[in-house]
């Protein structure tokens, strides 16, 4: 009974702390412009991009699967590097800036591996902000049960 309790409260808080993440599976195409400069020369930034599948969403954050973690020499974990993504949910899609906090390999061989990404919303424009928001709310989006989430092997987060 006690137990119960514990856990009901414990439950309210992580709610109130955390953003509630909503099991959603959408592409995802990231990119980010390479510095371009290389002391006096200069070079057209090229617009290199990765594509994925978000596995977990929220409010705050998105964590997603890619084949690669690094495009050419830029990594999309680490530095604050900031990320454009682009969502393609069904009612249309949804751009916004994030920056990768952690990640880690999934995938029992390398020829297989993957990386799930976890990392932070930072900026969004009111539009956009207002899709996602209502993509949240209100999808109902099969997922599948062999999904990969960071955390435990229950799908509980650490």
């Amino acid at each position: 009974m006690i137990r119960e309790l514990i856990a009901r409260f414990n439950k309210s808080m992580d709610e109130r702390v955390a953003s509630v993440r909503h099991k959603r599976e959408v592409p995802i195409r990231l990119s980010f412009a390479p510095n371009g400069q290389t002391g006096k020369l200069e070079m057209a930034a090229k617009i290199v991009f990765v594509a994925g599948e978000t596995t977990d969403l929220s409010s705050s954050g998105i964590a997603f699967i890619v084949a690669s973690i690094r495009v050419k020499e830029n990594y999309l974990v680490g530095e604050n590097r900031i990320l454009n993504a682009e969502l393609d949910l069904p009612n249309g899609k949804v751009s916004m800036k994030i920056v990768g906090q952690r990640y880690e390999q999934v995938g029992e061989h390398i020829s297989t591996a993957r990386y799930l990404v976890g990392a932070s919303i930072k900026e969004m424009t009111a539009e956009n902000r207002a899709a996602y928001d209502h993509f949240l709310r209100s999808s109902d989006n099969k997922i599948n049960p062999n999904r990969l989430t960071f955390g435990t092997e229950d799908g509980k987060y650490l």
